[in-house]
């Protein structure tokens, strides 16, 4: 097939990719439907893939992965960059040159007898002055339908990058033989590059995803002013029809997808408040011609996790998974040809396959302490399915952004809510977000992680430089930059059971930070932030839930943060003269006002 673009830069790079990989055929993909649809049969005939019930679940498909590939593997993820200091501590680094000398023999030749599909696709709305980019030649079926739903793929994407630009992304994908032992995740910044090997799993295999949307965007947008954050972007439209516009950053099992997909409480419906999700995962944000900071979702679908994803956790996620949905390592119910997962429904199906695919019965199966699906299983959602999809999804220009809110899963030391002083402050208490270990992590329950900005595992540079960008950022927006927040909604009693009920009523504490964005609300200065007033937080309709309970929610344990005061200056210890003095001087300041 002729190629799709004029570009003799991308033309030039697949070649050299061909030459490497040696497959039998070589595809094009233009993004039809026609091209789709052929792709869609052969996977199905092949066994890749299994068409799941027309009736139920149209133009769903379901695959399984290999059980030694089933999730990111960051100990396999490499940042190479020419210098090991731009890499920075949090990072794996290997030279570049080294790098490519071992992979290039793996690629050798990894493609004969299968077909190469190369993947032009745009990470962003098409036209929009905040997109990228990007090219993934891969030999897996399973990438080019999830880049499918995730990407604006096809022929337009090239619309974005004309016939002459060498601005684009070059994604080398081969799933081999899916060896653990060979595994390789890479990117090579400098050189707008990803190499990925032997494996066929979602997180390592779609490279637009946080491969190029976090860690080579991030290091992009270093470079060219602008920020790639682990972060939602949600609309809060209120009874007169304003909408404001947020981005928050969570670690993982904090509630991330709840909060971006929030359906408000009854009494907030009744007064004709509403929630719109403009992005669930990743935000790209740019000051616009009005100097304020506009966001836009690279993505074009959601790669959700499964387990626990239910009607009651989280409706506007399952309902996006009705329709043209590709299901991984879930349940398969054996008598209707439909999914399932752990606390999808109360009881598991009794005829059913499991995420390996042998058939059980799954009330015996799980009783015995197994699960049908695998805990990391995934669904990979368009965007366009979801109920509360933002009228504003495919704006090019992006939506601005008033606050940013940062959160961490903490059972005493963190309040529900607090603003930072400034952005320098806010840049601080981002830098330093943590949660406590739960029992579904691996390790000790109650270990305090620091995932600073939620973006540890996916900063494709020096986090010491990263923050150095936020403070540069801040510069640049001035008394334009949104509002920056803090929030905790797993603080618990003295049981260990949780005080905040979280989930929907989350609406309460953000109505509180908007109110904050338009300086309509007061609040209390404390040592780490200002606080709201209890009686400011609306606890109407609430049970249980007092003006008492807000403000022991409230409570800021000086003991408590003087204490995590020395964790915080052992995690910025790692970054040596790289740490910014802002940050230092941040750290000196909070000690003071604590020991007051």
């Amino acid at each position: 097939m002729a190629t799709l673009t004029k570009n003799p830069n991308v033309n030039k790079w697949v070649d050299e990719m061909i030459a490497l990989t040696k497959p039998d055929k070589v595809m094009w993909l233009d993004g039809s439907e026609e091209q789709l649809d052929e792709l869609r049969r052969e996977a199905c005939e092949t066994g890749e893939m299994i068409a799941l019930n027309p009736e139920k679940l149209p133009g769903c498909l379901y695959h399984r992965t290999k059980p030694n590939d089933v999730a990111r593997v960051e100990d396999r993820t490499f940042i190479c960059t020419s210098k090991k200091e731009d890499a920075g501590p949090t990072n794996n680094w290997m030279d570049p040159k080294e790098m490519y000398a071992m992979l290039t023999p793996l690629y050798d030749g990894v493609m004969k007898g299968r077909t190469m599909y190369v993947i032009p696709y745009s990470m962003g709305p098409i036209g929009s002055p905040i997109a990228k980019v990007g090219v993934e030649v891969t030999d897996s079926i399973y990438v080019v339908l999830n880049m499918h739903i995730m990407t604006r793929m096809g022929v337009q994407a090239f619309e974005n990058l004309g016939d002459t630009s060498d601005d684009f992304v070059r994604g080398l994908h081969s799933k081999a033989d899916v060896d653990p032992e060979k595994r390789y995740i890479v990117q090579f910044p400098e050189d707008n590059t990803i190499w990925s090997i032997n494996s066929a799993y979602g997180g390592n295999v779609l490279l637009g995803k946080k491969c190029f949307a976090l860690r080579i965007a991030s290091y992009q947008g270093k470079n060219e002013g602008w920020m790639a954050e682990h972060m939602l972007i949600l609309g809060i439209e209120k009874p007169n029809g304003e909408v404001k516009y947020v981005t928050a950053a969570f670690p993982s099992a904090c509630g991330k997808t709840n909060l971006a997909m929030l359906i408000p409480p009854e009494g907030y419906k009744k007064k004709g408040y509403k929630v719109w999700t403009v992005g669930d995962d990743i935000a790209w944000l740019k000051p616009g011609e009005d100097g304020r900071l506009y966001a836009i979702n690279p993505e074009n679908g959601f790669f959700g996790v499964a387990p626990g994803t239910n009607e009651k956790s989280n409706y506007n996620a399952l309902a996006s998974t009705k329709k043209n949905t590709i299901f991984t390592n879930v349940a398969i119910n054996n008598d209707d040809n439909t999914v399932w997962w752990e606390k999808l429904t109360k009881e598991p199906p009794v005829n059913a396959t499991e995420w390996k695919g042998e058939k059980v019965n799954g009330v015996e199966y799980t009783a015995a302490g197994n699960k049908l699906a695998h805990p990391n299983s995934r669904f990979t959602a368009p965007a366009e399915n979801c109920p509360c999809i933002s009228p504003e999804f495919n704006n090019p220009q992006g939506v601005p952004i008033s606050a940013m809110i940062f959160g961490g899963r903490r059972a005493k030391t963190a309040p529900l809510v607090y603003q930072s002083f400034n952005w320098q402050h806010g840049t601080f208490v981002g830098s330093i977000m943590a949660s406590e270990t739960t029992a579904a992590a691996a390790g000790a329950v109650g270990v305090v992680r620091r995932d600073p900005m939620a973006m540890l595992p996916f900063c494709g540079y020096n986090m010491g430089d990263y923050w150095a960008h936020w403070l540069e950022m801040g510069k640049i927006l001035g008394d334009k930059a949104p509002k920056i927040f803090h929030v905790n909604w797993f603080r618990t009693d003295d049981e260990g059971n949780f005080i905040w009920p979280g989930f929907g009523d989350n609406m309460r504490v953000l109505d509180w930070i908007i109110s904050r964005c338009e300086g309509t609300v007061d609040a209390v200065e404390t040592p780490i932030g200002y606080e709201p007033k209890p009686e400011d937080i609306n606890i109407e309709g609430l049970d249980g839930i007092t003006v008492d309970t807000i403000a022991d929610l409230l409570t800021v344990d000086k003991d408590l943060w003087l204490e995590d005061t020395k964790s915080i200056e052992e995690f910025y210890s790692r970054f040596g003269d790289k740490l910014p003095k802002e940050m230092a001087y941040e750290l000196e300041a909070l000690k003071e006002r604590l020991s007051k």
